[in-house]
């Protein structure tokens, strides 16, 4: 006897098939100047910064103010950071435990007359107590002059043996390297150190990196991606407790590539199978890579297939470039939706059909909405502190604050209490020996169904 129940729900159509955007627009904050596709982070469980061009970094989040929770934006003044300074790249982390403390870093190009000199500063207080505490934070610099333009700053763990985990900063520049900042506990700073010694993947690089991408999965590997100016996207397939490059790919596009993002489509927390070797035997992963002009493609099963698979997203070029993407569930069905952000102010929201295993899928797009200004950074959390995650879009004016509708929310829930109501009715109704079978099925379709935030 089947357990399994037709989710129904109300769906508002546009005049081009697509469905109407379920999120409406809790605020809008604009900057003074305008910022770029590395001008915002997550600081912290729910705070961004977004620094935009002139020397400015604004701290954005809620806060309960004459009891009622409102959005503020407040300038943070980080030092060594010159007014006429123009801020390239913008990135923060937690550290990984035991360790504590917020650490964020800023590249920016000084105009000194004559030249203009680039600089790296890193941003960590040491004193206990102060970890966390952003103003504090921003008078703590570590300031690098740099020898190359500064592009991406990217932020990811790597192994350091027996179990233990550190992150570090990785920085792409256009003398077409990337490097390597990690802490010095002992001296409480960080320091570059060659790239290949954890990162064999990303040495002798086709152009400059104009994005990366890092994903740990099970059995102590990684994937790591990355996208050149000249159109050349690479992907590796790493073991992380040697280092050392077990398999790699590389193809070439014809424009530049503007984003690399690696994924699964499933959302599920539980264990992966694994076999003998400690390779996850249920789950893929994918890699979603834009360019200036060319569609947006998805190379399906990449730690399998590498990039011989791809799936165009249809429509996705009819926008001018897309400049940033994210990939997260947000209609907390188990499925994870794409989402692309334009320079044609346009945001697109993808999903993948007829996804059964051993059937080619493809991406529909799902909805789509406007903004008024080109989109270039996009960002998905809990900025309320409600449990329920909220899309952060920065725009060339300034930040957008999405939120989900109530109203389709409060319904899905009623929906799903409703369904797990019923499923125990039937369960009840059950010969005794067919009981067991039925709850195991249950449970994990629970599982399956559990919303991701």
């Amino acid at each position: 006897m089947s357990l399994c129940l037709i989710k129904s729900s109300v769906t508002v159509m546009m005049h081009d098939g697509t469905e109407a955007c379920p999120f409406v627009e809790d605020s809008f904050s604009r900057f003074l100047s305008q910022s770029n596709i590395y001008g915002l982070c997550q600081a912290g469980e729910q705070e961004l910064l977004a620094a935009s061009l002139k020397g400015r970094v604004v701290s954005f989040r809620y806060q309960d103010l004459q009891q009622k929770i409102r959005p503020v934006a407040k300038e943070v003044q980080f030092t060594y950071i010159p007014v006429d300074a123009e801020i390239v790249s913008i990135d923060s982390f937690n550290k990984s435990p035991p360790n504590r403390g917020l650490v964020v870093g800023i590249t920016f190009i000084k105009d000194s007359g004559d030249k203009a000199t680039p600089f790296l500063n890193i941003y960590c207080d040491y004193e206990p107590g102060s970890e966390f505490n952003l103003e504090s934070i921003a008078q703590s610099c570590l300031n690098l002059e740099l020898q190359f333009t500064p592009f991406q700053l990217y932020h990811t763990e790597v192994h350091c043996g027996e179990g233990c985990t550190e992150t570090v900063f990785l920085l792409s520049g256009h003398d077409q390297r990337i490097h390597l900042y990690k802490e010095n506990a002992s001296l409480h700073q960080f320091e570059e150190q060659p790239v290949e010694r954890l990162f064999p993947e990303l040495q002798e690089l086709p152009s400059n990196v104009l994005w990366l991408d890092v994903l740990s999965i099970p059995g102590g590997r990684r994937l790591s991606a990355f996208g050149c100016q000249n159109g050349c996207v690479g992907l590796a397939l790493v073991d992380q407790t040697v280092p050392e490059v077990m398999r790699s790919w590389r193809v070439q596009q014809d424009s530049p590539i503007s984003t690399v993002l690696l994924f699964p489509l499933r959302t599920r927390v539980e264990p992966v199978e694994t076999d003998s070797a400690g390779q996850d035997t249920d789950i893929g992963y994918n890699l979603l890579v834009t360019s200036t002009i060319e569609m947006a493609v998805v190379y399906r099963d990449v730690q399998e297939s590498g990039l011989s698979s791809p799936v165009c997203l249809s429509e996705s070029d009819k926008c001018d470039a897309v400049l940033c993407t994210l990939v997260t569930d947000l209609d907390f069905d188990g499925h994870k939706e794409l989402l692309l952000g334009t320079y044609g102010q346009e945001l697109l929201c993808y999903k993948l059909q007829n996804s059964l295993r051993g059937e080619e899928g493809r991406f529909q797009l799902l909805w789509r909405r406007s903004f008024k200004s080109p989109l270039l950074s996009i960002i998905y959390l809990d900025l309320t502190g409600d449990g329920l995650k909220e899309l952060a879009i920065l725009t060339l004016k300034g930040l957008h604050i999405l939120q989900h509708s109530l109203t389709r929310t409060a319904d899905l829930v009623l929906q799903r209490l409703n369904d797990r109501i019923l499923k125990i009715t039937v369960l009840d109704a059950l010969p005794e020996q067919d009981q067991d079978t039925a709850e195991r099925d249950v449970v994990s379709n629970d599982k399956e169904c559990a919303p991701s935030n």
